[in-house]
């Protein structure tokens, strides 16, 4: 069982007694999967129980995107959160979901190029991808101009409807990340800087 004895936000720290059995239970859980996927437990994870409900909604909305039944892989997924948080300079979402994406793809470099501009990769990913990125970039930066326009470049890019409004609950969600993860400045763990970067060729 993990504590809550670390400051690791501008929040105050969880307290243990004013969460109920369950929902410290929901808590331990997912400590156990990060330690047995990463091998830390993403420090996000230690601040946001201090609402525990709240805490397990979000648990909830985020698995509902990242299961075996989506329609966009979840490299797809992790890849649109790089460029709407690299647009939004959201340090934290980049720091963890940059390693997470160079896991998935094995190159560091090309992740290190999506987060600083993903236009410099354009060569390196394929047209789908390509276009996830436009589409993700521009509903971060111009989400008063959305139009019909970015349904067609997607289609146009080989995606079907079924991903397009996965590829909008993707962006959406980083967005809505990326503000309140920002608010509350977490600080990154150590090893997600290192993690995930020397691969064999």
């Amino acid at each position: 069982m993990l504590e809550f004895d670390e400051q690791l936000s501008r929040l105050q720290k969880p307290d243990r007694e004013e969460m109920t059995d369950e929902e410290y239970a929901v808590f331990n859980k997912n400590v156990e999967v990060m330690e047995k996927n990463w091998g830390f437990i993403n420090n996000l994870f230690k601040i946001l129980p201090l609402n525990a409900k709240e805490y397990i909604g979000f648990l909830n909305f985020k698995n509902s995107l990242y299961n075996d039944t989506c329609y966009l892989t979840d490299a797809q997924k992790e890849m649109i959160g790089v460029v709407v948080s690299s647009y939004n300079c959201c340090c934290y979402c980049l720091t963890t979901h940059g390693d997470n994406l160079r896991g998935m793809w094995k190159n560091a470099r090309l992740v290190d190029k999506i987060s600083y501009n993903y236009r410099s990769a354009k060569d390196e990913l394929s047209k789908e991808d390509y276009a996830l990125c436009e589409y993700a970039w521009y509903v971060t930066a111009h989400p008063r101009d959305i139009d019909q326009e970015q349904v067609n470049k997607l289609r146009e890019a080989g995606l079907d409807d079924h991903q397009i409004l996965e590829a909008a609950f993707v962006a959406g969600f980083f967005n809505y990340t990326n503000r309140w993860v920002s608010t509350i400045a977490p600080v990154p763990n150590p090893g997600h800087y290192s993690h995930n970067r020397n691969f064999e060729d």
